[in-house]
């Protein structure tokens, strides 16, 4: 490929309208980068053929790892040398997406010397990501990044690379310490994080309060998203403001509450508790007025994916009400449980939630011990995977005489 930059009239139409363009980035990349200014030629040749030159997969990555690496490469070595490899290389990001200014500066220094210069933080799977490295550099890349103390994250049929909400560090309806405990499991799945050793992905991704600002409920394997189990506090001069100022509370807060359990009286508001399904509608509406309760923790959640062949799950309720303390025994003894029956049963490429789908959750439910519990159902009798035996049993009689 020529050293300039290609005409590209088909890409350049991507620039128009009001939203960042990916080309104008890889544009500016081109101005220093071989393999940038060949991916360009090669993106504006699959516009034209409305061909995709891409060959993925293959056994690539570093020494002692099985993930963190991603091997493409191109069918036209010859045309566009500079693209012939171009692998993703995942780095494990902080806790909450947290850098100091130095340690984008060392990211960008080793990416700038090794590779193409292009990267993508924080996709779907909330890596920091290389994008275009060769093969020969993947070992030097490497080593640059254990000395800045950044390790590579998961791909492959791992334990994808665990991530979270930014919680308590800035957030005040943060209901447990996503930070504390997406570092923890980070550092006690090393091996099955490097290591692809399942059917399939496994994500964890924790969300501080039921906003779920990580989209853990729809992305993740495992989700587990900060809730509480007593009264919402309530602060009703605060409320009374709101009032004052303008806001419908009848029409826009108690009318739009899913649980129905709100009602503005005009000079009182009541929240009938037992019914609250944790939205957080009202206290983002008013968050001087209304707060999470006191007794706060986490509730997990399994089974999401993104739609590929059998279409999206959402996450099911696994434990409605869980303390998320140190050193989180309880939680990895389950994940430990699960993995090891997932293991042995699940097919190739077979998402855990697509295992339980499978199998059934009343099935998967006695195999890993735990008791089904009316919050596993989305709705009263829509999801008839869950079944109370004793319960049936002591009512055996009763049952006869309806």
């Amino acid at each position: 490929m020529a050293d300039q930059i290609p005409n590209t009239p088909k890409l350049d139409e991507l620039e128009k309208g009001p939203w960042p363009s990916f080309v104008k980035e890889i544009k500016m990349a081109a101005k220093n980068s071989p393999m940038a200014r060949d991916l360009l030629g090669v993106l504006e040749l699959s516009y034209n053929e409305k061909i995709g030159h891409w060959k993925h997969g293959g056994i690539v990555g570093v020494m002692g790892y099985g993930g963190g690496v991603i091997g493409r490469y191109s069918d036209m070595p010859e045309e566009f040398p500079g693209i012939s490899h171009f692998h993703t290389i995942r780095i494990n990001q902080p806790s909450g997406w947290f850098y100091t200014a130095d340690a984008l500066r060392t990211l960008c220094d080793i990416w700038d010397k090794h590779g193409s210069g292009l990267t993508n933080m924080h996709g779907s799977t909330g890596d920091i990501v290389f994008l275009g490295c060769r093969t020969d550099a993947l070992e030097p890349v490497f080593e640059d990044l254990t000395k800045a103390g950044f390790d590579l994250g998961g791909s492959g049929s791992d334990v994808r690379t665990p991530s979270c909400c930014c919680g308590p560090a800035r957030c005040e309806w943060a209901c447990y310490d996503t930070l504390a405990l997406t570092y923890d499991l980070t550092m006690h799945y090393q091996d099955e994080l490097h290591r692809p050793a399942f059917p399939y992905k496994f994500k964890f991704k924790m969300s501080g309060c039921p906003n779920d600002c990580v989209a853990s409920i729809a992305r993740a394997d495992m989700s587990i998203i900060g809730t509480w189990r007593d009264d919402i506090q309530m602060n009703q001069d605060e409320v009374k403001k709101y009032a004052d100022n303008g806001l419908n509370i009848q029409r826009d807060v108690a009318g739009n509450c899913p649980g129905k359990c709100m009602d503005w009286d005009g000079n009182e508001l009541k929240i009938e508790n037992e019914y609250c399904v944790r939205c957080m509608h009202c206290i983002n509406v008013m968050p001087k007025a209304l707060r999470p309760g006191k007794d706060r923790g986490a509730c997990v959640l399994l089974g999401s994916k993104a739609p590929i062949v059998e279409g999206a799950l959402l996450s099911s309720v696994l434990i409605p009400f869980w303390k998320p303390e140190p050193p989180y025994e309880d939680l990895k003894d389950l994940v430990e449980t699960m993995h090891d029956l997932w293991c042995e049963e699940g097919k190739a490429r077979e998402r855990i939630g697509e295992f339980i789908q499978r199998v059934g959750m009343g099935n998967f439910l006695e195999e890993i011990g735990l008791e089904p519990l009316p919050e596993m159902v989305a709705h009263p009798r829509e999801n008839p995977y869950v079944f109370y035996e004793e319960y049936y049993e002591e009512d055996d009689g009763d049952e006869g005489e309806e």
